[in-house]
């Protein structure tokens, strides 16, 4: 029952940090834009692709991120402490100037001349997926528990959470026209902001994860000489 628990609540935790950093609502009514010219049938297989992309993209960084960080030399409390300040500066450039992470968004994606072809790059990567979702995956990977009994829970969880956030990405790709004419310019501003105050929450704990690893030996070290 425990391992349902854990996994549950890694996938409470990592899904509303996926789904804010990547902003699929916001995203969608650019890819709406961008993909004007095709036909449903063209604009429904492209999201199915740059979902799949997405979602092994976010995978990866989340069951290999902290591996290659550690290769590097990288201490997981240096690794949540950059990891959350990334996150932290995202959502406040969310939070306060979502006009310009969409313009950003929107020059990185381009006008590609055969959307078809460019599923992967720009679309998937960095429109959709880019630096920052890869630093939040790597950094919500860098959480893992020592435990073997916690590790598979967590992972479960987070990967969960890595696909279900693809099949979202999916869903609101494959119906990004009907998205942009219901929420219109004032809805999606609203949804952008509550995302990224969550965003800027999950940022802060992870911050304060990195701090409390970095701090607490040298306080014990401290205890112990006295």
């Amino acid at each position: 029952m425990n391992s349902w628990t854990n996994a549950t609540d890694s996938l409470l935790l990592a899904f509303p940090a996926l789904f804010s950093i990547v902003n699929p609502i916001a995203c969608a009514l650019i890819f709406s834009q961008l993909t004007a010219g095709n036909s449903p049938a063209e604009r429904r297989t492209l999201a199915g692709k740059v979902a799949i992309y997405a979602t092994f993209i976010m995978l990866v960084a989340l069951w290999f991120g902290t591996a290659v960080m550690n290769f590097f030399g990288i201490s997981l409390s240096a690794l949540r402490l950059a990891g959350g300040l990334v996150v932290v500066s995202s959502a406040w450039g969310l939070l306060f100037a979502p006009e310009r992470h969409e313009e950003r968004k929107q020059e990185q994606a381009g006008q590609p001349d055969n959307p078809e072809d460019a599923a992967f790059f720009p679309l998937t990567m960095p429109f959709t997926t880019g630096p920052g979702t890869i630093s939040v995956a790597i950094t919500l990977g860098s959480n893992r528990p020592a435990g073997v009994k916690e590790l598979i829970p967590f992972f479960l969880g987070n990967s969960g959470a890595a696909i279900l956030m693809g099949l979202v990405i999916w869903a609101i790709y494959r119906y990004a026209d009907r998205l942009s004419k219901f929420l219109g310019h004032t809805g999606t501003r609203i949804f952008t902001r509550l995302s990224a105050f969550i965003l800027l929450c999950i940022g802060a704990q992870i911050l304060l994860n990195g701090t409390d690893d970095a701090l607490r030996p040298l306080f014990l070290s401290r205890l112990d000489q006295h």
